[in-house]
């Protein structure tokens, strides 16, 4: 359980700031979009329906056309359903799919695993089907897990952050896809974080891990069809130029939306990951996983909190509030991490009462989740004696989660903020004249 908060003060968001443009895709006759997407008609949504339509609701309501007499693979796992129904029940139940393999990312088919937990093969109570783990010693679909594959499909809830593995995966999958000589199909999804928030430094190729594949910003402001798009025009990935990419959009969504704009349920992507304000904090606040603070696991409120041993939670609590970032406050508690099966077995400071920070969004568009996170990890960093500092960082792990060694260098010379973001904007700024080639929407 956590402590009681203690609250210290609030202060009223800023206006947001002005956001990148809208941009059309100049080249659509080289984005391959299923049939279905441009055959789907779907009615007015009332209040009651959601906003947007995802993809793989668009291609159920196809009767799955374009998927008859194929062997089916499918890239899943529980964030992908349609109307409160998991895809595979629906594809199961319709007797038209003959779906024959299930790849698993981190977390599982169900999300149920804690993060780093590996997890072995069994097959799906549903249909049958064998379930491959794609997280642990093997992370892309092997040659005999593709054996038989006429097409392999991907539908996962993503939420927008470089460092969230799910993107990693589906990069693997489509190269998997690609040596298979068969189609990659994206069955698209919402960006949580919306269309338009770019930001964070762009990740150096020396820093390329599982945790952050590819050169783009910490945000990137695209669904997963847009960026499986990018990853293959940019060459992101090797072997992916004869790649048979197709994307079934989704109906509805625009960039401005971010996810309560939807209408959509929020469905838990990974344990720590509960709804959408996580989700939202989570871009900034996993800077702090590569240090040897507490981003709050072991307790019922993930990336809400930071702590350290020993820091001065008011005072810091009070700095930041003083500088009127947009959308947030922040508030001076104490947390005790737990064990927390399924979802933090072994936290940071389990059982050791921790001060710290909450942080509460106030209004989240205006709200920058990598900037607040330079700005905390700046002024906690700033309030650490030497022997602190020393012991603060785990350089490997930060760096590989920042994309370079440039932010870490920078807040332990004492950097100021601003001056950290500024030297990101730049990358940015190529990154979306890149990125608006492969936009669909």
């Amino acid at each position: 359980m956590t402590g009681m908060p203690v609250h210290v003060r609030r202060t009223c968001a800023c206006p947001a700031g002005k956001r990148d443009g809208r941009r059309r895709n100049p080249c659509r006759a080289v984005i391959a979009v299923m049939s279905l997407v441009v055959l789907a008609v779907v009615a007015a949504p009332s209040a009651a329906v959601p906003t947007v339509v995802v993809g793989a609701q668009v291609l159920h309501e196809s009767g799955y056309a374009d998927l008859l007499g194929k062997r089916v693979g499918l890239v899943t796992n529980h964030t992908a359903v349609v109307d409160g129904t998991h895809l595979v029940d629906l594809m199961h139940a319709s007797g038209k799919v003959r779906l024959v393999a299930l790849f698993a990312p981190e977390h599982g088919l169900r999300g149920l695993k804690e993060d780093g937990v590996n997890f072995g093969e069994r097959r799906d109570d549903q249909s049958g089907a064998p379930v491959y783990s794609l997280y642990g010693t093997v992370r892309k679909p092997t040659p005999e897990m593709m054996r038989g594959l006429d097409l392999l499909l991907f539908d996962i809830q993503d939420i927008g952050a470089r460092f969230y593995t799910f993107i990693s995966t589906m990069g693997l999958a489509m190269q998997a896809a690609a040596e298979a000589h068969i189609p990659f199909v994206v069955l698209d999804r919402p960006n949580p974080l919306g269309g338009e928030y770019v930001a964070g430094p762009p990740l150096d190729g020396e820093y390329a891990s599982f945790t952050g594949r590819y050169p783009i910003p910490v945000t990137h402001g695209m669904t997963v069809g847009e960026l499986a798009l990018l990853i293959k025009g940019e060459r992101m990935l090797p072997g992916l130029e004869g790649l048979d990419l197709r994307v079934v959009r989704m109906i509805g969504w625009r960039r401005g939306m971010q996810w309560p704009e939807t209408g959509l349920k929020w469905v838990r992507t990974s344990p720590n990951i509960p709804d959408f304000e996580t989700a939202l904090l989570y871009p900034g606040i996993c800077f702090f996983e590569g240090t040897s603070a507490s981003v709050g696991r072991g307790t019922r409120e993930p990336f809400k909190l930071v702590g350290f041993p020993g820091i001065p939670a008011g005072e810091l609590a009070h700095r930041l509030n003083s500088g009127n970032l947009p959308g947030v406050r922040f508030e001076a508690v104490t947390f005790t991490p737990r064990s927390i099966p399924g979802m933090s077995s072994n936290p940071k400071y389990q059982d050791r009462e921790v001060p710290g920070i909450k942080i509460t969004i106030t209004d989240p568009h205006a709200y920058r989740p990598v900037e607040t996170g330079v700005h905390l990890i700046c002024a906690l960093y700033g309030s650490l004696g030497n022997r602190e500092r020393e012991r603060f960082f785990r350089p490997a792990g930060f760096d590989h989660l920042a994309g370079t060694r440039t932010l870490r260098l920078a807040v332990e010379r004492g950097a100021p903020p601003e001056e950290i973001i500024t030297a990101w904007k730049a990358g940015c700024g190529r990154f979306a004249e890149t990125r608006a080639r492969y936009l669909l929407y």
